[in-house]
C-alpha cells in the first residue's frame, strides 16, 4: 500500500504530559509517510493542543466522562476514518479497546513487558522491542517511533506546531505579565493531587523570589480557586497572576515565550511541567512521590533540577495518585521553600 492511501491512527488518549511526549511519534510518521492521512484518538480536554497541528487530519474524541455513549460516538468517528494502521502509544486496556475498535488490520504498540496490564497487549499485532526495567516514558515512545518509522533519524520534535501568530500572542502576554524579562514562572497543581505542594509554600516562594526577580503564577481551571487565593495573599509589583488559564496552545505559546526570555519553570509533576520542558524552559521539578527517571523533564537534563524533601520516606518513589503514608503526603508537605531556592 502506498502512503498516499495509508490511514494511520495514533492512540494516546490522556494525559496532557503523555500527549506532549507522543508528539515525536506524530512528527516522525508525518516525515516518513508524507502523503498518509493521520488521525489521533484523544480525550477532549487534551485535544486542544493538537488543534492546528499541521499534517494531522483530525482528532477523534473519546469523551470518557460520557459513559457508554462515549464508546458509541468514538466508534462512529473511527469507522468514518477507516484506519489501516493503529499505533497504540498508551498501552493500557482503554487504549487497546480503542485500537481494536478501529478495526485496523495492523496494530502496532509497545512490547508486552512495557504494559502495566499485560493481558491487554494481545491487542497488538506488531509490537516494538522491549525496553529496560527503568526508563523515561519518552524513551519508550521513541523506541516505538523507531519501530514504526525506521527511516526516522531524529532529533525528536516535541513542538505542537505553533503558528507565528500563536507565538507572537505568547510574547505579548508574557510582556504584560513580566515586563522586565527574566524571573520564574510558577505553575500551581490541583489541590487534591498528592503531587501538589501546599499553597502556603507557593505563597512563601513567590514573596521570597519577588524581592529579586519577576514571578509569574499560573493556574489552570483545576487550580483556579488556589490561584485566586494566592492573588489575595501575595500582592507585590513583581508578582503577576494568570488565573484559570484556558487553552493549551495559548499556554504553549506563553511557555515558548518564557523559554526565549530565560524564565525558569517551577512546579510539580504535571502536564504543564512536560509542556514547559518541551517548550525549551529550564525546569525545577518538585518531584514528591514521582520518579524523575521515568516522568521528569526530558532532554537537556543538565539544565533541569529535581527537588525532594530532605527526609524522603522509604515508600518513595511510589508513583501513586493516592498516598498511603500514615502522616499523609509527606513527600510534598515536607519539601521546603529553601530546598526550591537552592535549586533555583
Amino acid at each position: 500500500m502506498s502512503d498516499a492511501s495509508l490511514r494511520i491512527l495514533i492512540v494516546r488518549l490522556s494525559h496532557l504530559g503523555d500527549v506532549v511526549q507522543t508528539l515525536p511519534l506524530f512528527h516522525a510518521l508525518r516525515g516518513e509517510f508524507p502523503r498518509a492521512r493521520i488521525a489521533w484518538a484523544v480525550q477532549p480536554e487534551f485535544a486542544g493542543l493538537l488543534d492546528g497541528l499541521a499534517g494531522l487530519e483530525r482528532a477523534i474524541l473519546f469523551e470518557r466522562r460520557s459513559g457508554a455513549s462515549a464508546w458509541s460516538r468514538l466508534a462512529r468517528g473511527l469507522a468514518d476514518f477507516g484506519a489501516d494502521w493503529s499505533i497504540d502509544a498508551q498501552g493500557n486496556v482503554k487504549s487497546a479497546l480503542v485500537a481494536l475498535a478501529s478495526r485496523a488490520p495492523r496494530r502496532s504498540g509497545y512490547a508486552r513487558a512495557d504494559w502495566r496490564e499485560r493481558f491487554a497487549a494481545t491487542s497488538v499485532t506488531d509490537p516494538s522491542p522491549a525496553g529496560p526495567p527503568i526508563e523515561h516514558a519518552v524513551e519508550r515512545v521513541l523506541r516505538l517511533t523507531r519501530h514504526v518509522a525506521p527511516g526516522w533519524r531524529g532529533p525528536p520534535r516535541f513542538d505542537a506546531g505553533l503558528t507565528s501568530a500563536e507565538l507572537a500572542a505568547g510574547e505579548e502576554r508574557l510582556a504584560r505579565l513580566a515586563p522586565q524579562g527574566g524571573g520564574v514562572l510558577v505553575h500551581l497543581s490541583p489541590p487534591a493531587d498528592v503531587r501538589s505542594w501546599p499553597i502556603e509554600r507557593f505563597a512563601e516562594l513567590a514573596r521570597a523570589r519577588a524581592e529579586r526577580e519577576h514571578v509569574v503564577i499560573v493556574s489552570g481551571p483545576a487550580e483556579e480557586e488556589h490561584g485566586r487565593a494566592l492573588e489575595r495573599a501575595v500582592r507585590h509589583p513583581c508578582v503577576a497572576h494568570a488565573i484559570g488559564q484556558r487553552g493549551l496552545r495559548e499556554l504553549a505559546g506563553l511557555f515558548s515565550a518564557a523559554a526565549r526570555r530565560g524564565l525558569t519553570y517551577v512546579g510539580c509533576d504535571s502536564g504543564p511541567m512536560h509542556l514547559a520542558w518541551s517548550s525549551g524552559m529550564r525546569v525545577v521539578l518538585l518531584a514528591g512521590p514521582q520518579d524523575e527517571r521515568r516522568t521528569g523533564p526530558f532532554g537537556e537534563t543538565a539544565s533541569h533540577r529535581t527537588v525532594r524533601c530532605q527526609r524522603t520516606p522509604a515508600c518513595a518513589p511510589c508513583l501513586s495518585r493516592a498516598c498511603s503514608h500514615r502522616d499523609g503526603p509527606v513527600c510534598m508537605t515536607t519539601t521546603s521553600v529553601a530546598d526550591v531556592a537552592r535549586a533555583l
